[in-house]
């Protein structure tokens, strides 16, 4: 079973090994977690994922190995003893549930007529008074009602409760590792490029050994030069969650490539308009907030400075203080695109919604205007536009 698991989380580039596979196994044979989906998903999170940037990738793969896990029901007769049947349900029943139970027959009656359905039950079952399954009246099941009945699977008020876990993926972080689909990205990007000498001199200058030893009269004379290095100073922010969960993938593949192509790369996210905080780390974007002034303050005027988002919201969120939909915001969001054109020279906003389609969001007009209509789609075509303009 764990097997298909791994397999799994390989096949979605978890960069998982054979040692930690064999880890959990250890883990589950000493009991660590017992039939608790919720307890094993973290215990399999904890010792499979080594860095929070492959989380998502985990859930993705956690869901898609586990999809249907709620449906099994009708395969578990032959792994329920009777003694530990008998011995959870006295456990659990009041004295008044119990001379209930024995005024229908007793318990062992009412194991066999479980057992008994397990077997004539081909598939899942909600509602109604005879089959295993969620809701209704019947002795077996989750969710329903029935003085002498014995609960398998969730409680009614947890329905669901393991599996929300990890399909909860709201405002994760963006993936710098995706696998990039084109080269095409990193060509565009590499319009903006470009490269200095710089640092201590460590690298073989080949030509200039040659041309010093030839002056030397052929006795070898090594020349080592500074490494040629990307001067190009990025500083990207991305909009995150809400409608942008469209465009994770083309997020990723963008945020990835830039991780490639620049040396000197600072990242942040918001969420659909800057305000005066920004994060770099989703799961904890309320704790960790960084002041949009500091990264003002932080970071030179020679930075390029790129907004990644579909710039689609309420008009309200860019115009009125107390517009965003998270928060109070104390001042406008136009405000701080505003300091960020005094601060930086060079500014531009990759939009993934094609640009016929900008007009009809007003939204997205009033973006444009903010940012002198430096606006241009995150196509192939549009990323050179915006690195051409970025490098002028």
């Amino acid at each position: 079973m764990l097997l298909n698991l791994f397999n799994e989380m390989r096949a979605a580039k978890v960069p998982v090994s054979v040692r930690e596979l064999l880890d959990l196994i250890n883990a589950l044979k000493h009991n660590v977690v017992f039939a608790d989906m919720d307890e094993f998903y973290y215990l399999s999170r904890a010792i499979l994922v080594k860095d929070e940037r492959h989380y998502d990738k985990f859930d993705r793969a956690f869901a898609a190995y586990f999809d249907g896990i709620q449906h099994l029901d009708q395969h578990i007769e032959a792994l329920i003893p009777d003694e530990w049947l008998r011995r959870e349900f006295e456990r659990s029943l009041s004295a008044e549930e119990r001379a209930k139970i024995e005024s229908l027959g007793g318990l062992d009656k009412l194991i066999e007529e479980f057992k008994k359905r397990l077997e004539e039950q081909k598939g899942k079952h909600q509602g109604g008074n005879k089959w295993i399954g969620t809701g209704g009246t019947s002795p077996f099941g989750s969710g329903g009602y029935n003085p002498e009945g014995i609960r398998i699977g969730n409680e009614g008020e947890r329905q669901g409760r393991a599996v929300k876990v990890w399909e909860q993926r709201d405002y994760k972080d963006l993936d710098d590792q995706v696998e990039i689909g084109t080269r095409n990205i990193k060509v565009a990007l590499r319009r903006l490029r470009k490269f200095a000498r710089q640092g201590a001199e460590n690298e073989f200058d080949l030509d200039a050994t040659i041309d010093h030893t030839a002056r030397d009269g052929g006795l070898l004379n090594i020349q080592m030069r500074p490494e040629r290095r990307n001067t190009v100073k990025l500083l990207i922010l991305f909009d995150i969650g809400g409608s942008m969960d469209a465009h994770i993938k083309a997020s990723e593949e963008l945020f990835s490539a830039c991780r490639t192509e620049f040396k000197h790369l600072e990242y942040y996210y918001f969420h659909n308009f800057i305000y005066e905080g920004l994060w770099q780390n989703n799961a904890r974007r309320h704790n960790e907030r960084i002041p949009t002034q500091d990264v003002l303050n932080k970071y030179g005027e020679d930075y390029k400075v790129v907004f990644v988002g579909d710039a689609s919201m309420s008009p309200y969120e860019i115009s009125h203080a107390g517009g965003s939909v998270e928060h109070w915001n104390e001042e406008p969001g136009y405000i701080w695109i505003q300091r960020f054109k005094q601060k930086f020279k060079k500014i531009i906003w990759l939009n993934p919604y094609p640009r016929d389609t900008w007009h009809y969001t007003h939204s997205i007009g009033m973006v444009r205007e903010l940012v002198d209509d430096q606006m241009y789609p995150m196509t192939i075509e549009g990323l050179e536009a915006g690195m051409s303009y970025l490098a002028k």
